[in-house]
């Protein structure tokens, strides 16, 4: 063959060797996990996605942008806030303490919060993780002329003046920031800590989750911190803040997919609380106004499932275990809509057998 027609015969089949290589690469055709992430790709705010797998991270995905004004992309490594997700959090400082013998699950609150209402008498710690304390929403209670932001301790003043219940506690089911923000203080009470200091030192350092954080702002930082967008009319706004934003005990823990992979580790064994412990929250207490759904402690039950989202301006989350088969998923994203519940499960239907 002249030495020319093998060039021209080199370089077709290296052509179609370049063009089968390129097919194959295109997500959309050949990967279902980032055919269905395909609405975070691309130049917007995005999203983290963990699978774990009998205690392996068997996917840890990223698409989108953390920070559109910087043009940062969002990396396994980058901090959302967790919003309701944080609830649980807060359940295990409180199953914490009544291990160290500080609180019990049955106290009545008042003997932490003292100033609130006689008509809180009544109103236990086991109301308030399970929300069935019947305690009106701060966010309900709040002036919406103000725009200072309220804390922990601004809910206790708004429920120190709110004696009405939406219901006799106890007796009756109603999702309850109010009692989340509530739990935060009785954990500062009772373990002589500020709240983000006790998450820190009990949960967050012993478990390696190094960049987890009870944001403060001016006194903590984010590291790698994704901020949160809203689309407006085709458009991007940052909405990263709200006026609600500064209260912990209810939403306030920014985390990673890498370190939300080591607190699903420590969820199967000892090494923070034993499993007779961690049963009291994975175990449904009452049911919830979905007839699908029961809640345990900071955690949503629904058939083999444990899970929980998190929603709030300019964030969705969601973390979906099946304890049973050892498979988790985790959706993080800094984007207003939409909620990524059902997506997540769609994540976790490839993955089951």
């Amino acid at each position: 063959m002249p030495h020319r027609a093998i060039v021209q015969c080199l370089l077709l089949g290296a052509a179609v060797l370049l063009a089968g290589c390129t097919a194959k690469s295109d997500p959309a055709m050949t990967d279902p996990l980032d055919a269905l992430m395909h609405d975070y790709a691309g130049n917007g705010p995005g999203a983290s996605v963990l699978v774990v797998r009998d205690g392996k991270a068997i996917e840890r995905r990223s698409y989108g942008f953390a920070d559109l004004e910087a043009k940062t992309p969002i990396t396994p490594k980058t901090n959302f806030r967790l919003a309701s997700i944080s609830k649980q959090f807060n359940s295990a400082a409180i199953l914490l303490l009544a291990q160290d013998g500080k609180l019990s699950i049955d106290d009545p609150i008042k003997r932490f919060l003292p100033t609130l209402p006689p008509e809180d008498d009544a109103i236990t710690i086991r109301h308030l993780l399970t929300h069935t304390s019947g305690l009106i929403d701060y966010e309900d209670l709040m002036d919406p002329k103000d725009t200072a932001q309220i804390h922990d301790i601004g809910v206790l003043q708004l429920l120190e003046k709110a004696p009405k219940h939406y219901f006799v506690p106890g007796t009756s089911y109603r999702y309850s920031n109010s009692g989340y923000a509530l739990l935060a203080l009785i954990v500062e009470r009772a373990s002589g800590q500020r709240y983000a200091d006790f998450l820190r030192t009990r949960i967050f350092e012993p478990l390696g989750m190094k960049h987890t954080v009870a944001y403060e702002n001016g006194i903590s930082t984010v590291a790698n911190r994704a901020y949160g967008y809203t689309e407006e009319n085709g458009k991007w706004t940052r909405t990263d803040q709200s006026t609600t934003s500064a209260v912990l005990g209810d939403g306030g823990i920014y985390s990673s997919i890498d370190d939300l992979a080591r607190w699903d580790a420590a969820l199967y064994d000892d090494r923070l609380l034993p499993q007779s412990v961690w049963k009291q929250a994975f175990t449904p207490a009452t049911k919830t106004d979905d007839p699908t759904i029961e809640y345990g402690f900071g955690w949503r039950i629904t058939g083999e499932t444990l899970w929980h989202s998190g929603e709030t301006v300019g964030f969705r989350n969601v973390i979906v275990r099946y304890p049973q088969r050892h498979l988790t998923v985790v959706v993080l994203t800094n984007r207003n809509e939409p909620e990524p519940y059902e997506l997540a499960k769609k994540i976790a239907a490839s993955y089951l057998d």
